[in-house]
């Protein structure tokens, strides 16, 4: 709870002080036009490594790989590109940070060491199935009740 307070609270109160703050210094159209350019700027940018995201899943797919390094990538810029059209300098700051493939990496492996000691401690329990990709599955038969036409 303390988090989402800090999240919901806490980040806009800062972010609307640095814009006061910046706004006194530089001037409020040229602090309006910064937030436009950094809007602008970080859509293209998170539009075309998405766009290379995107092709890079569908490349290892049908390579037959499991694209979960090129997935996490494409979370980490769609999550940039929410921060990035967000008015705000921290937002804009930690948007472009994500649209680094180094620190994309960094985020990667701590995520994945955060949930290897989540197994172990077992708070997360993991099931895995592997199919062949010359094994056929059944598809999953429909489940849904039939509709009552009274």
């Amino acid at each position: 709870m303390g988090r989402l307070l800090l999240l919901f609270i806490a980040l806009p109160a800062i972010e609307l002080a640095l814009l006061i703050e910046i706004g006194q210094r530089i001037g409020t159209l040229e602090t309006l036009a910064l937030i436009v350019v950094t809007g602008v700027l970080g859509a293209s940018m998170a539009r075309s490594q998405g766009l290379r995201v995107i092709a890079r899943v569908q490349e290892q797919l049908g390579l037959g790989e499991m694209p979960a390094d090129s997935l996490v990538d494409g979370l980490m810029i769609l999550i940039a590109s929410a921060l990035l059209v967000t008015p705000g300098i921290l937002t804009d700051a930690f948007g472009f940070l994500c649209l680094v493939p180094g620190f994309r990496t960094v985020v990667k492996r701590e995520v994945i060491r955060r949930f290897e000691n989540a197994v172990l401690q077992n708070r997360v329990h993991v099931e895995s199935i592997r199919v062949r990709p010359d094994e056929h599955r059944e598809p999953p038969r429909d489940i849904t009740p039939p509709r009552d036409e009274t």
